[in-house]
């Protein structure tokens, strides 16, 4: 095949993963034939990193009686409002893209039926194994928590209001009122569990409600007197890359603002958060008997020996998630023996990791 007929089988195939990735979405399996010259084509990956960082917010706001606290209730009432922010969580995730420079065309002839299953972004999967699939990366997300309304904004709040209390022009009468109203919702709540009230509830069920709704009134009249504390959380998603120098880089991926809560990274109204690559250890090529490195084999079926780094991420002297992955970027690349896998007596198979492009497991099939 002349070299201008090869750069067209190229690019044939790799249109062909390509479409197939965008439109299955799902593990591709590509088969050595004749039609494709028993040509077939993958790519390596490279190593990239996700942090998503969760975020609550608590919001205090003082209860409309809050002067009064003390007197009616004994207790320490909310006396300002404010809002504050803490994070709460951070997960890393290792994520994998393309790497342009290691392309590779791997002649499979003389098999039979051999394959390359890859997945949608043309990573190699698997070689003559169409029965396995890749672990996830087992990471667990932290999700948004929306705010849900205080006692104070749920039709409860508007039962526990009586109408002298609407009626009261006088703040300081409203409070008497509403701690003489906690007091009434107590003496009931007694009397109902003692079997002492003058109207006891008809059964177990009756009695059940009856008690939520006295509990529900009284927490409404207590907000008024000791306030609220309303609680969300926020969860965003931040992308940082492994250092192109292989040296240990800090970088600063988001910052944390006492007003505002997660905001960018160049926003220095909020303190940062920093994420360290650090690399712990690097691929190395296999030796021969001599100790010396080994070449890359002719026609090889190009694999990564992955290296391996330190991902940190931290906030205000803390360490919020920590963990070692394998990183494409600090390894090598090395290649297998086409001929393993079309042997038509005893065919190799292969399973790659998809995040790195190494092996994670070689054996023969019907072993």
């Amino acid at each position: 095949m002349n070299l201008f007929m090869k750069h067209q089988l190229i690019a044939l195939l790799l249109g062909a993963c390509s479409l197939a990735g965008a439109n299955a979405q799902t593990t591709t399996k590509l088969t050595a034939t004749k039609a494709n010259e028993y040509g077939l084509i993958y790519t390596l990956p490279l190593t990239t990193f996700e942090v998503t960082i969760a975020a609550e917010k608590t919001v205090r706001t003082p209860g409309e009686f809050y002067q009064y606290a003390r007197k009616y209730l004994n207790a320490d009432p909310i006396l300002a409002p404010s809002t504050s922010w803490r994070i709460t969580e951070a997960v890393i995730e290792p994520l994998a893209y393309q790497d342009e420079n290691e392309r590779y065309l791997v002649t499979l002839k003389g098999g039979n039926g051999t394959f390359v299953a890859v997945d949608d972004s043309n990573f190699p999967v698997s070689i003559n194994d169409d029965g396995y699939e890749p672990e996830t990366s087992g990471v667990v997300k932290p999700v948004r928590v929306a705010p849900e309304p205080t006692v104070l904004e749920r039709p409860v709040a508007r039962q526990a209001v009586t109408p002298e209390m609407i009626q009261s022009k006088s703040s300081a009468k409203r409070a008497e009122l509403a701690a003489n109203k906690i007091y009434e919702l107590r003496t009931n709540r007694n009397e109902i569990i003692s079997g002492q009230a003058d109207a006891m509830p008809s059964d177990g069920a009756a009695m059940k409600l009856a008690l939520e709704q006295i509990a529900a009134q009284e927490d409404a009249l207590t907000a008024m007197f000791l306030g609220t504390v309303q609680t969300s959380v926020e969860v965003r998603t931040y992308r940082f890359a492994v250092p192109a120098d292989g040296e240990p880089e800090r970088s600063i991926v988001a910052r944390l603002s006492a007003v505002d809560g997660l905001v960018a990274a160049d926003d220095l109204s909020g303190a940062p958060i920093y994420v360290t690559v650090s690399p712990v250890s690097r691929g190395q090529l296999p030796l021969n008997e001599k100790g010396v490195a080994k070449t890359f084999p002719k026609g090889g079926v190009a694999y990564r020996i992955p290296g391996t780094a330190d991902v940190s991420v931290d906030y205000d002297g803390a360490t919020l998630a920590r963990g070692t992955y394998e990183v494409a970027q600090y390894g090598v690349v090395f290649g297998l023996d086409p001929a393993l896998f079309t042997s038509k007596k005893s065919p190799a198979y292969l399973r790659f990791n998809p995040l790195t492009g190494s092996i994670r497991e070689l054996g023969t099939l019907g072993e």
